[in-house]
């Protein structure tokens, strides 16, 4: 009846004039032209591919991405720079219904946190964190592992592994660092920036702090007990763990040795940080060293 014609205008009568005519609301008419579905659909907008399509497309690239315990804002991330585009809500229900969500441990409750500042920066550079951790290896044994990671970017700056952990163990990350972030070795060549380690013996050791001393670097060690003090370097020993410790054996350490180097050069280029965008610790870096060299 709306797209007849009346013969006096010549127009049709349309559907809010009929609907008013035969007291009639609208919504009944548009609910019933609506085709029977064979499923119901979900609410809101539909997106450009169905839910099973977007399934497919999450599981692609949780089997590209290098790492293990992706969680559904990388996995909305890297879709989105295929050109895949979707919600991060969306992404997070068909991972729920899917089991594609990172398992997470169950944890105990905490008291009130003695640690109630930031340890993050804003700029690279201003704070390194250091720490150790050890693994297995089939013909040399336990070997330990040093490392240090920027506070701001996330970056792995330096990782070593050596059979022994001594305090001239720890210090070749840090020399790593220095080289890769300052261009140069020498007295005062890392001036400005902060090092955030725990109460380990080899970093209060009277030679460690001797030559981050020479270097110009801050010592800045955490409170006593309070891990969270240290805590962006706590983070990364479980992602090094997750992704690499727990998933390779290495016969000797030299070949622990390569193996970290080698992860480490895929962390810095393809680990995604939210809080800059979910860009890499790489990009990050870049992204401000090119802002400094357009201001100056």
């Amino acid at each position: 009846m709306s797209r007849t014609s009346s013969a006096f205008t010549g127009k049709p009568y349309g559907v809010a004039q009929v609907c008013r005519v035969w007291e009639v609301a609208r919504s009944t008419v548009y609910w019933r032209r609506k085709p029977l579905a064979n499923e119901p659909r979900r609410r809101g907008p539909q997106g450009f591919f169905t839910d099973a399509e977007l399934v497919e497309r999450i599981r692609a690239v949780l089997a590209e991405s290098p790492f293990t315990g992706e969680g559904y804002r990388k996995v909305w991330a890297m879709l989105r720079d295929k050109g895949w585009r979707t919600s991060k809500e969306r992404s997070l229900r068909l991972m729920r219904e899917n089991g594609l969500l990172a398992v997470r441990r169950p944890g105990r409750p905490h008291g009130p946190k003695a640690h109630s500042g930031t340890i993050r920066t804003g700029r690279v550079d201003e704070m390194w964190g250091t720490d150790m951790t050890t693994t297995m290896t089939l013909s040399d044994g336990n070997a330990s592992i040093f490392f240090a990671v920027d506070h701001c970017s996330l970056e792995l700056v330096g990782i070593h592994a050596a059979r022994r952990g001594t305090r001239f163990e720890a210090l070749e990350p840090i020399r790593q660092g220095v080289r890769h972030s300052f261009g140069a070795f020498g007295k005062g060549a890392a001036a400005g920036l902060t090092l955030r380690h725990d109460h380990g013996s080899q970093f209060i050791s009277e030679d460690f702090q001797r030559e981050i001393a020479f270097l110009g670097i801050k010592d800045s060690p955490s409170y006593v007990r309070e891990p969270q003090g240290n805590g962006i370097a706590e983070r990364f020993v479980r992602i090094l763990k997750e992704n690499l410790l727990w998933v390779r054996r290495f016969k000797t350490v030299e070949d622990l040795r390569l193996g970290l180097l080698a992860f480490k050069d895929t962390y810095n280029r393809q680990w995604r940080i939210g809080r800059h965008g979910y860009r890499s610790p790489e990009q990050v870096r870049q992204g401000q060293k090119s802002e400094v060299a357009i201001a100056a």
